[in-house]
């Protein structure tokens, strides 16, 4: 069945351009793949280029969780206990709180969704597994993604390659000669990374209801609609009646998201962006507002009659 936006095929000529003027305007370089999530027609700029994940990885392992939990490998009711001497740091979540935390491990899946919780999703990961993250991309031929590192080892990582005690310390050094390439996690080659295009097929397995039983891909499209930072896709669709469910991923210079946008008509699609700064500051309103105008144009397209 074909949604609003057409046939499936190619989409009005010039919508590339367009995004990549945008990206140039921001000060940033970026990769888009957007695709009708129920007709296949797509738009693409950079869509098999490799990309660091960051916390994107957390949707990978969203996905392998609740597969798992469909199996009986897991029960999404069993309480973890996380202690503080334990966590993953970060700035939210569990990651932020000083007491020790009890919870399930579909609120840790919930937490490291919603607030990009680091400590939910390593304590998430630990249960599930690395290797089971990587076996799921592989069955539904992610050729391009594989998942290296948890946060903590990724975060560690980086004050290692920077000599740093501090993040502010990273942040504060970014400048410096050499020191962008020193870091492993802004390498593609050599951190957590994926395609646009491999993210865009993950997301619409589940808004399919084929990534994992239609209950478990309810269950995660729940959460995936519960992101409270709505700064990055959903800045590009102001809308009442639209709803975009979505993923961040932040590192040093590199500001990434995906997500589903979907209209009241019964049209949806899957948008990856992945973008990258040349400016080593942590607040870059542009580079953050810039993934949602990519994001409406490439729908745009997909929604305009050939």
């Amino acid at each position: 069945m074909t949604r609003p936006g057409g046939r499936p095929g190619g989409v009005r000529a010039g919508a590339a351009e367009r995004i990549e003027a945008a990206f140039r305007d921001a000060g940033v370089t970026g990769c888009l793949h957007a695709v009708d999530v129920d007709t296949g027609r797509e738009v693409a700029l950079g869509a098999d280029e490799p990309v660091v994940l960051a916390s994107v990885f957390k949707v990978p392992l969203l996905v392998a969780f609740h597969r798992q939990a469909a199996e009986g490998v897991l029960d999404p009711a069993e309480q973890v206990t996380l202690r503080p001497e334990d966590r993953t740091p970060g700035p939210t979540g569990v990651s932020a709180l000083l007491d020790e935390v009890r919870m399930s491990l579909r609120d840790l899946a919930c937490l490291m969704i919603t607030v990009s919780d680091n400590a939910s999703a390593d304590a998430l990961l630990e249960r599930v597994g690395l290797d089971a993250v990587n076996a799921t991309a592989a069955e539904f031929g992610l050729t391009g993604t594989l998942v290296l590192d948890s946060g903590r080892e990724m975060l560690d990582g980086m004050l290692a390659d920077a000599g740093a005690e501090t993040f502010g310390e990273v942040w504060a050094r970014l400048d410096e000669p050499g020191m962008s390439a020193r870091l492993r996690a802004l390498d593609p080659a050599r951190t957590g990374r994926s395609t646009p295009r491999d993210m865009t097929r993950l997301l619409g397995l589940v808004w399919r209801d084929e990534a994992a039983p239609p209950a478990e891909c309810a269950a995660m499209r729940r959460i995936l609609g519960l992101q409270v930072w709505p700064h990055r896709l959903a800045s590009g669709f102001p809308y009442d009646d639209v709803v975009v469910s979505g993923k961040t991923g932040t590192v040093p210079t590199i500001r990434n998201e995906i997500g589903v946008v979907e209209y009241p008509d019964g049209g949806r699609y899957a948008v990856a962006v992945f973008t990258r700064s040349a400016l080593p500051v942590a607040v870059l309103p542009q580079a953050d507002a810039v993934i949602g105008t990519a994001a409406r144009l490439a729908v745009e397209a997909l929604r305009r009659p050939l």
